[in-house]
């Protein structure tokens, strides 16, 4: 098998998923990740006032939601609302380190279980727990059962 190579490398600028309600969605990733709410674009003090200026119906208003990384170095997440139910298991899925790393080991797992709980306050729901030789981590879904993994 040959390999292609690019002339520059490529990279995620964003991953999107589908949604039942975005903003909800938004709002429970942005706390997962450490992300905000996207601001609005440049010249608009608020999403509603882009929204004005585009006359878009109050169904459009409510189609997408994105949050973003503060720091400008992980991909945007953009939430799109999409009319089906979320039917079968992922193919593939987010594993998220939410330990803070710069505590002393001997807290992480506890600085782990604080933030699940957290999760678990906002919709999340915990699967199985997974404790091997190669480290561990939680099988958990968002509010909409998208799976995920916590480190």
């Amino acid at each position: 098998m040959t390999l292609m190579t690019h002339p520059h490398p490529t990279s995620i600028k964003a991953v999107t998923v589908d949604a039942a309600d975005p903003n909800r969605l938004a709002e429970f990733w942005a706390f997962a990740l450490g992300y905000i709410l996207q601001p609005p674009p440049e010249g608009f003090e608020t999403w509603e006032a882009l929204a004005d200026a585009l006359d878009l119906s109050a169904e459009d208003r409510e189609r997408y939601s994105a949050v973003v990384d503060p720091r400008g170095i992980g991909p945007r997440v953009l939430f799109q609302k999409v009319p089906e139910d979320k039917i079968v298991k992922n193919r593939w899925h987010l594993d998220i380190d939410i330990v803070d790393r710069s505590l002393p080991e001997d807290q992480h797992d506890r600085n782990r279980e604080a933030k699940i709980k957290a999760l678990i306050a906002r919709g999340a729901t915990e699967i199985e727990r997974f404790d091997e030789p190669v480290g561990k981590w939680v099988v958990m879904t968002d509010p909409e059962e998208n799976e995920f993994c916590v480190l």
